[in-house]
């Protein structure tokens, strides 16, 4: 979800060519399998497609290669370590602490994750605000 509405914010402004953007797991259990159905959906209804996405795991090139290495939750944060080590070069981060401190209903929390609660849309409301947050920190570090 955060993948394709990123790419979509990232279209809006502009900047297309300024981004490179992928995602990837940091488990094993979804590997090779499409977007889930329901986030297919949601995305859907915002024009956004996600076609042809399957997923796979996240690699040590993959940390040696992007800027930013976002993780939706703390669960994810324990697979980074495990993958890549120690983050030595402070590229790895949860998608909403680039939110403003002030935020204190999104900053320093993990995104809900639909997989356990089946609230779609509360997953979207905290990628929305944590991939918006991002862009412009990302602006403005260019």
């Amino acid at each position: 979800m955060a993948e394709f509405y990123f790419k979509d914010l990232v279209k809006k402004a502009g900047l297309e060519q300024e981004y490179e953007i992928a995602s990837a797991a940091t488990s094993t259990e979804e590997i090779g399998n499409p977007v889930y159905p329901d986030t297919r959906e949601l995305l859907a209804r915002m024009g956004i497609g996600c076609k042809g996405k399957r997923a796979r795991q996240m690699t040590r090139g993959d940390y040696d290669y992007y800027d930013y290495i976002v993780a939706m939750d703390r669960e994810n944060l324990w697979g980074l370590e495990r993958i890549v080590g120690e983050d030595n070069d402070g590229k790895i981060s949860l998608l909403l602490d680039h939110t403003s401190p002030e935020n204190r209903a999104y900053h320093n929390r993990d995104v809900a994750d639909p997989w356990y609660t089946r609230d779609f849309e509360a997953t979207f409301r905290d990628v929305e605000v944590g991939c918006k947050a991002l862009l412009e920190k990302t602006r403005e570090g260019r």
